[in-house]
């Protein structure tokens, strides 16, 4: 009895306080409402306090209209960057700005991850920018910012992963707080005026360095050494890898006869070097008139055009006269292959030169894993890549030029054919269409401040894998099929989508320099037996997809060999069984609010590509009969970008049961 009457109770009292329950929620409903609206109000004054701070501002003369700042996505303000609602980045790129910014202004935003002022007018010392702690972007690339760079610049800013302060005109040291930020992944100091050494980075996922063109002295530390060469050139006084050996100084006596006798001695040294150079002209001289008499003699009607590039594989040189040779060609062919000129691989293209594509102005696009390449322009207006090759020197010419047609042969809309090219015994040259996109690579890991979202990057992947899926095909006999697939071989058309380059060259390569350069030798079969099959390409593939999902640069890019610890599959692998999956893809890829079973699917894919054992390892063929299923998902917002929190795309229950289905 006493049981139903504490029940009955229970009951008659559970209605009030549920009533003052509402009632006290419908009085918060207002201050609720005051708060966003004071927030708001908070953010506006903030961002116009900023643009208040420069002059030149015309651009953004709508700031400040009645209007909300951001209608979901898609912002009223110039230059702001939206997430439903939510302020997350600035983009106030080639607008004329000038002044120095108050970037303190924007501690209001409390949600702003990247802020992009490049190639503007704005100068003075660097902005204070320590109050924005969450900040992860900071590209001041192409200003006019000057002086020291406070030590303590950067102090506290955990989240900052990318700092652009190329091309401006700051002095002093670099500034001590950089190798102390924890996710530091790409630091852009060139064209500035800095000095000092370089202080030691330790940041593993640290993957981009460019300090080239500036003042810095002493040994490259360590943990940077790995990075090509041209992160470091311009600078006259650094030394180590990937430059030339540091050398000791020598102490200078001092004095007046020591200044002397330095003086004499310069003096000997200049009249040594007149005399070498004198009787190096004559020598010069009378060989040329030998070899021209011995031309004469045999009737040699042809010439050749030498293919000498500058020595600091910077600008190609104009091409001067040398004989040429005649070659043996194939059955069926036509004999313009002639040493010299160009060898055109395609009928319906047209013929220019050497001396046309190559006095033209060139731009150096980057140095790779095998040599330069330059983007130049020939005279009809046309577009061309000329890449330069030194490891094939060990070749000869007729295998050379006749595995240049094999492939020059193949014809697929996501290879990079190539046009023409160009034997030398100690170097070759490659001319191919320029590509308007870049690299995959420079997307995944350069300055793009809208990542590449889920669609368009599942659209690369299933072209890279119908592009090789066609190598395997036509080039069945050929042990690497492609060989070298990496983020940086996958080239991006104007539409976005993939063209594999530098594919097939393993047959012309050295050995010893095939080794060591392409990346199917950095496969786990290669670094147990030494031993190498067409499923390195898979692997390679593999590591593409994973780089693609997480974002994440593949150690195996830059290790001489294959190692699990270090490897991206390994990584993926340790946070799949941890239940962290979700942690593991790429937070700047939008667009994948409905795609998280499709993205998981091409995870395991991915790590089915990755397998150690070959036997275990997928084929090609199922490779890509999984990824031609997949579907882009429910969601056709391309543009949604997550920059809020790690692993937005997902919640964290489910993702693990859609992992074991």
């Amino acid at each position: 009895m006493s049981m139903g009457v504490h029940v009955a109770r229970h009951a008659r009292t559970s209605t009030p306080l549920s009533s003052l329950h509402h009632l006290l929620l419908l009085a918060l409903v207002p201050f609720v409402g005051m708060a966003y609206v004071a927030a708001a109000a908070t953010e506006a004054e903030g961002l116009l306090r900023f643009r208040d701070s420069m002059n030149n501002t015309s651009a953004l003369s709508g700031w400040g209209s009645p209007a909300k700042i951001c209608d979901g996505d898609e912002p009223n303000w110039n230059g702001v960057l939206c997430l439903r609602g939510i302020i997350w980045g600035l983009k106030l790129e080639n607008l004329g700005l000038s002044g120095s910014p108050n970037l303190d202004a924007l501690e209001s935003l409390p949600n702003l991850r990247t802020i992009s002022l490049m190639n503007n007018n704005l100068a003075g010392p660097l902005p204070s920018i320590k109050k924005l702690r969450i900040l992860k972007s900071l590209y001041l690339t192409n200003n006019r910012f000057s002086g020291p760079i406070p030590d303590d610049a950067f102090s506290g800013m955990n989240s900052l992963k990318k700092i652009y302060l190329g091309n401006n005109q700051f002095t002093g040291k670099i500034p001590a707080s950089l190798p102390t930020l924890p996710n530091l992944s790409d630091l852009r100091l060139q064209g500035n005026q800095l000095q000092g050494t370089i202080p030691e980075f330790t940041q593993s996922q640290l993957k981009i360095v460019y300090l080239s063109n500036n003042d810095l002295e002493g040994p490259i530390p360590e943990s940077l050494q790995k990075m090509d060469s041209s992160s470091f050139a311009g600078n006259k006084n650094l030394c180590g890898p990937p430059l030339g050996e540091c050398k000791a100084l020598e102490a200078g006596s001092g004095g007046g006869d020591g200044s002397i006798a330095a003086s004499e001695k310069q003096v000997s040294v200049l009249q040594i070097a007149l005399i070498v150079l004198v009787v190096g002209v004559l020598l010069g001289i009378i060989a040329a008139l030998l070899i021209l008499f011995y031309w004469k003699k045999r009737n040699s009607q042809v010439e050749r055009a030498s293919s000498v590039l500058s020595p600091t594989d910077a600008m190609p040189t104009s091409y001067v006269a040398e004989k040429k040779v005649p070659v043996a060609e194939t059955e069926g062919t036509r004999k313009r292959g002639d040493y010299g000129k160009l060898s055109f691989l395609k009928d319906d293209i047209e013929r220019f030169d050497l001396q046309d594509m190559l006095t033209s102005a060139a731009e150096v696009l980057g140095s790779g894993t095998f040599g330069a390449s330059y983007k130049t322009v020939i005279s009809s207006g046309r577009n061309l890549v000329v890449k330069r090759y030194k490891q094939m020197n060990n070749v000869g010419r007729e295998f050379f030029v006749e595995h240049m047609r094999r492939i020059g042969r193949l014809q697929h809309p996501n290879l990079l054919s190539i046009i023409a090219f160009y034997y030398r015994k100690e170097e070759k040259l490659l001319v191919t269409e320029f590509v308007e996109n870049g690299s995959l690579a420079s997307h995944l890991h350069g300055n793009h401040t809208q990542g590449l979202d889920w669609q368009t990057r599942l659209k690369i992947i299933k072209g890279v894998v119908k592009g090789l899926a066609y190598l395997h095909k036509e080039l069945p006999s050929i042990m690497l099929p492609h060989g070298h697939l990496k983020s940086s071989n996958v080239l991006l058309d104007k539409s976005f989508e993939p063209v594999l380059s530098d594919y097939a060259l393993r047959p012309v390569i050295n050995p010893d320099q095939a080794h060591l350069l392409l990346v199917a030798y950095k496969s786990p079969e290669h670094g147990k037996t030494s031993k190498i099959t067409k499923k390195a390409d898979v692997w390679s593939l593999g590591i593409l997809i994973l780089e693609l999902l997480t974002g994440k640069f593949p150690e195996n890019y830059l290790t001489p060999g294959y190692d699990s610890k270090t490897s991206i599959s390994t990584w993926v692998n340790q946070m799949v069984k941890e239940k962290r999956t979700s942690e593991v893809f790429d937070e700047d890829m939008g667009g994948a609010k409905h795609s998280k079973s499709e993205m998981i699917n091409l995870l395991k894919i991915g790590l089915s590509c990755c397998e150690e054992d070959v036997e275990t390892r997928m084929d090609l063929k199922e490779v890509v009969e999984k990824i031609e299923q997949l579907k882009e998902g429910d969601d056709h917002v391309h543009e949604e970008q997550d920059h809020l929190s790690e692993g937005y795309a997902f919640s964290s229950n489910g993702t693990e049961d859609d992992w074991k289905q």
